[in-house]
């Protein structure tokens, strides 16, 4: 069919549209002819494909006329977005595009249900409560349980023996009397993992390990359901802490079970609660991190109680760390740098399960991997495998990404990320945010500069340190004077 405009038709390219998603994903077209249906202005409609819904984000793909100009807003609940689309020669790319990266890039960020006043105002400064008047929580919002919900029922399509358990268990209520504290990543699969526990009997309060991992909408549909979840995405480290806090230290409950993730639950405990230790059965510790930080206690004569390592399991270590990684090192990437992999540089640190992953992963792709190790064993596994074995300084100008998963610290130091070539992507799979080193003098020099740079105005002058003075603070005498952990 034509679609190019005939001369009558020429002068009404603009008639504006409305298109309005419901919470429910239910569809309403509302076109806005205004006073020109009445002087004969042509309908442009677009066509709505079902097939090309998007599960995650429910909204659905836009197929353009070549010709028209509308107006066309998305609406969930109470928040709008507006997208001018004109034509060009992309057609209707640009749109979807548009759409689906403000919709479908991390959904825990909560873009479509936050106003920018919700997002400014911290969890801790407000109240909360779930629909039963519980308010023993903190939350970004409660009114995302709703889509939280969904994730959780599509993540138990995906944990059949999960499901099987507490399918066959809960009427006997094994777990009755155990008292769980958890902190870990918390996300769609661990609150059927919370579900389980309490449908087994077990009382659960819980806090995220990371500060970013957190999906809010799984956070609130698990409060809405009677949990004790303290946890948000983008949380700040005095957040962090204080969230594990409120997990821990409750008038009237205190835990006998930790499951742990990192083993800053368990440091935690021992650090400001020891005594609790007397009535804390064991720990269930998953990640490497947290097994080396056991060790540790272990060796000190600290550790008081049964620990189980759960990340030297078979299912965790091939599952979890090397096929799951393999998958997510790709998306993440994708997600967050929109780059193509085929022929990049990439240099991964460390070649246990999770850097097989990254480095099975990005070889597919057809990117050109180099390794480097510290173990003599997963060294030659790597060479084996076809991977070139390096030492990092070796390759940091050249190479287009560098990713770190040793669960170690200062992998990355400040010199090699001066040393990098313009653009290189730098990423962590470790557990921890201390393999990168982005918190170090040199930044600290900067901020020193920049804050020297406003003292003219108020015509203050600066005292400086003499040698003597500087050797016995143990500082260099231009600075820095702050420790990092300093605000």
């Amino acid at each position: 069919m034509d679609h190019t405009p005939t001369a009558a038709q020429s002068k009404w390219l603009c008639v504006p549209q409305t298109i309005r998603l419901s919470g429910s994903g239910s569809l309403e077209v509302n076109q806005q002819l205004e006073t020109l249906a009445s002087q004969g202005a042509p309908q442009c409609w677009g066509s709505m494909n079902p097939d090309q819904t998007d599960r995650s984000s429910h909204i659905w793909s836009i197929e353009e006329t070549k010709f028209a100009h509308r107006t066309m807003q998305i609406q969930f609940a109470d928040q709008k977005q507006e997208f001018n689309k004109r034509p060009s020669k992309i057609g209707r790319r640009s749109l979807s595009r548009s759409i689906s990266q403000s919709s479908t890039d991390s959904y825990s960020s909560a873009a479509s249900y936050t106003d920018s006043s919700d997002d400014e105002t911290s969890p801790r400064d407000k109240q909360q409560k779930n629909s039963k008047g519980n308010g023993d929580f903190c939350i970004k919002n409660i009114k995302q349980a709703d889509f939280g919900r969904r994730e959780i029922e599509i993540a138990e399509q995906e944990m059949p023996a999960l499901m099987a358990l507490r399918k066959r268990a809960q009427g006997e209520k094994p777990l009755a009397g155990a008292k769980v504290v958890g902190c870990t990543h918390i996300t769609a699969q661990t609150a059927v993992l919370m579900e389980t526990l309490s449908a087994l009997g077990a009382q659960c309060r819980w806090a995220a390990c990371n500060i970013y991992s957190t999906q809010n909408e799984v956070a609130a549909a698990l409060a809405e359901g009677g949990f004790s979840v303290f946890a948000w995405k983008g949380e700040s480290e005095d957040d962090f802490w204080w969230c594990i806090d409120r997990c821990v230290n409750v008038e009237g409950w205190q835990p006998n079970m930790i499951l742990d993730d990192g083993g800053d639950l368990t440091h935690w405990i021992y650090k400001k609660y020891p005594n609790m230790f007397k009535k804390i059965k064991g720990i269930v510790e998953e990640s490497v991190t947290g097994v080396h930080r056991l060790y540790q206690l272990s060796k000190a004569g600290k550790l008081c109680v049964p620990a189980m390592n759960v990340n030297d399991s078979v299912t965790k270590q091939k599952f979890d760390n090397l096929y799951c990684c393999r998958e997510s090192i790709l998306d993440g990437l994708k997600r967050t740098t929109d780059v193509m992999f085929g022929g990049k540089q990439v240099v991964v640190c460390g070649y246990g399960e999770v850097g097989k992953g990254c480095c099975a992963a990005l070889k597919a792709m057809g990117s050109i991997v180099y390794v480097t190790e510290i173990d003599p064993i997963c060294a030659l596994q790597a060479c084996m495998d076809g991977f070139r074995l390096v030492k990092l300084n070796e390759v940091i100008r050249q190479v287009d990404i560098v990713i770190t998963c040793t669960g170690n610290k200062n992998v990355v130091v400040r010199e090699y990320l001066d040393r990098m070539k313009n653009g290189c992507i730098v990423c962590n799979m470790g557990h921890s945010n201390t393999e990168i080193d982005v918190v170090s003098s040199q930044l600290a020099q900067t901020l020193n500069y920049v804050a020297s740079l406003h003292l003219p105005t108020f015509d203050a002058h600066l005292t400086e340190l003499t040698d003597e003075q500087a050797k016995y603070l143990g500082l260099n005498k231009n600075g820095p004077f702050k420790p990092n952990y300093y605000r």
